[in-house]
């Protein structure tokens, strides 16, 4: 059901998200031109932080404020709005658009368009991890040396994504790690550990289908060996895992040390190597356009 009474909208748009050629600026003007809506543009410009982006939400007192890009430009404005009642939208605009992927968005312009007007509110739960917001997906090993070398090539899309791991496939290792998962301690040889916010990632890989953005709980996924029958059942099946390589755990807090410093990553973006994380809920922390 559509939001039939006025409403003001801020966009928040990153001109250099996504690869896909579309004017937003236009295609925001032209849907709006007929509708009573009030909307304000913001362009995010070449070094802007994140306090100019906030000046502008209070300048602009929107309900609704919009993050027109991928991942990384719904990361900035999720922290804009953190424990407010100003609802956030999303166009995905970006080359990875993982949590509108989550979120049921319509990847055609259009239909985006059409969502950010929708009376249906929801609320939900961020991750604080090494005093940073995970609003998707965060990991530490095979998958953060894959976006190292993703974002160090010319090669985007999944055709790029898939090479990058090609090569991190064969010379990967498994890292000894200590997991203390709320007060719960555990060690673990593993490929990869996710910490979960949702459920999939921007391809569409299914990797905690016990994933839920509207409970008091995150996820910590601990993947012992990347195997392609496990990447099979991410990607297409969706079948339980192989609890030999797979464990699932629920969680509101999580301490991780590897022996050795390992790559990590939060919502798509290279981190760099680490050899400790912690990680908290923070419980109906956005309300969001569902």
């Amino acid at each position: 059901m559509h939001n039939n009474d006025p409403l003001k909208l801020l966009f928040i748009i990153n001109p250099a998200s996504g690869n896909s050629g579309i004017d937003w600026p236009e295609q925001i003007d032209a849907f709006f031109a007929s509708l009573p809506h009030q909307i304000e543009k913001f362009i995010l410009f070449h070094g802007c932080n994140i306090s100019s982006v906030k000046d502008k939400i209070a300048a602009s007192n929107p309900q609704r404020v919009v993050a027109v890009g991928g991942d990384g430009t719904v990361k900035l404005v999720a922290e804009c709005l953190l424990h407010t009642d100003i609802v956030m939208g999303i166009l995905p605009a970006g080359s990875a658009n993982g949590l509108a992927k989550e979120l049921n968005i319509p990847p055609d312009t259009q239909g985006a368009l059409q969502h950010l007007l929708l009376n249906e509110i929801q609320k939900i739960h961020l991750i604080n991890i090494n005093s940073q917001l995970c609003v998707h997906l965060s990991d530490i090993g095979f998958n953060a040396s894959v976006i190292k070398i993703f974002e160090a090539g010319k090669r985007r899309g999944m055709s790029g994504y898939i090479k990058a791991a090609w090569k991190v496939l064969w010379k990967h290792s498994v890292m000894k790690v200590f997991i203390k998962i709320d007060g719960y301690s555990i060690i673990r040889e593993a490929a990869m550990i996710v910490i979960a916010n949702a459920t999939r990632y921007g391809s569409g890989a299914v990797i905690n289908p016990a994933g839920r953005l509207d409970d008091d709980l995150f996820e910590i996924v601990i993947v012992k060996k990347v195997s392609f029958s496990e990447i099979f059942k991410m990607m297409f099946s969706h079948k339980p895992y192989d609890k030999t390589k797979t464990e699932l755990y629920q969680a509101q807090s999580v301490l991780i040390e590897p022996r050795k410093a390992a790559h990590f990553q939060i919502d798509g973006e290279y981190q760099g190597k680490i050899n400790k994380i912690e990680a908290s809920i923070l419980a109906q922390a956005l309300n969001i356009v569902k």
